[in-house]
Parts: C-alpha cells; structure tokens; sequence
C-alpha cells in the first residue's frame, strides 16, 4: 500500500475561473506527473471530505443514500508519475492510499480497450471509474442505476475541474468494450467500468 500526500494542502486556481476554462482535451505529453497530482485528483474523485478522520465516510461526491458504488483505478507507465512504479492501482479512499493489482504498464491495452483511441496510450496515467451497482439498486431497485450514473458525471466533473486547478488536462471516454476494459484491469465481475479519464499535461 502506497500512502498518498495530503489532498488539502494543494493550492489551485479559483472555483470560477475553473469552470470558464474546463475543456476536454485529447493530446497529452509525455511529461511525468507528481505524486501530489495523482493524490489531489483521486481525491476530487472519490476522497474522504476529512482525509484526516477514521470516522469520517461523507466523499467529495455526493451519493444516493451514501451508499458510495464507486472506485477508481490508476493506470500508469514506468516513470509516468514521479516516485511511483508504473502498474495498475486501486484507489483506495479510507486510506487515501493506492493498493498495487499489477506491475505491468496497461496503457496500450486500455487503448486498444478504447477502441484504439492513441491518447489514452500517450497519457502518463488513466482513471478508470468503476461502479458496483448492487451497492446502490440494493437500496433503491432499478432506480439505483440511474443513481450510480448520476453520481459517476459528478465524479467525472470533479476529475475536470481539479485538473483544471493544477494545470492539467483529462477527457471522459465512454467509448469502450466493458469487458476488454475488465479484462485489462482484472476487474472482479461485480465492477462495471463506466468512464476512463486519461490524465496529463497538453501536448
């Protein structure tokens, strides 16, 4: 378990000036990210409010019933990202830590995954947000999933305007085959892929 820096000491630019400037982007550079990134956008996606608190549950998104369906995986190459081993990482959130899956850089696989989209293979990292819908339609029946995906655009919103604030770039990929993404990720068969956002400096 790799323990991550802490989310709220990253200064950023203004709420406001995020939301004119957010755009999707598709061309990235090869320069490697920082630890400090990784931590502060894994943590607008599915952080703790209170990282510093074990009792604390409430995310920085908001959930139906808080019955939090999502996770998040990070994807990465040898030195894409400073003082971190390329692999693919579960995020995880009441720890504000990454758990290692697999030491094998998967960019290229995720890519073909994408339907050959080459910039997520050129990105030095990838969020890929998964959901367990039972988490949610076990509370609500079929009305659940609406829920997850309403909560996973919220997820994905956050990932843009935290990228925004540290002069980074993403997109939001929902052109995929799930099970080639599951596949690539070892995913177990309650987890549905449902975005993969590509993470790094415009090219």
């Amino acid at each position: 378990m790799i323990d991550l820096p802490n989310p709220r000491s990253v200064k950023g630019k203004q709420l406001t000036q995020v939301l004119v400037t957010r755009k999707s982007v598709r061309a990235f550079s090869g320069k490697p990210l920082f630890l400090y990134q990784v931590s502060y956008l894994l943590w607008a996606c599915q952080g703790k409010t209170d990282v510093s608190s074990e009792r604390s549950s409430r995310r920085t998104v908001p959930s139906a019933g808080a019955t939090y369906p999502l996770e998040v995986f990070a994807v990465c190459g040898q030195g894409s990202i400073e003082g971190l081993d390329g692999g693919v990482y579960r995020y995880l959130t009441g720890a504000h830590a990454l758990e290692l899956r697999s030491s094998e850089d998967v960019r290229e696989r995720l890519a073909d995954a994408c339907f050959s989209q080459r910039f997520i293979a050129e990105a030095p990292a990838s969020f890929v947000i998964v959901a367990d819908y039972a988490q949610t339609s076990g509370h609500y029946g079929e009305r659940g999933v609406r829920y997850v995906h309403i909560e996973v655009g919220h997820a994905g919103q956050n990932v843009y305007l935290a990228c925004e604030a540290l002069g980074l770039a993403t997109v939001a990929v929902g052109a995929f085959s799930d099970e080639a993404v599951a596949r690539t990720l070892d995913l177990s068969m309650r987890n549905d892929p449902l975005y993969v956002m590509p993470v790094g400096y415009v090219r």
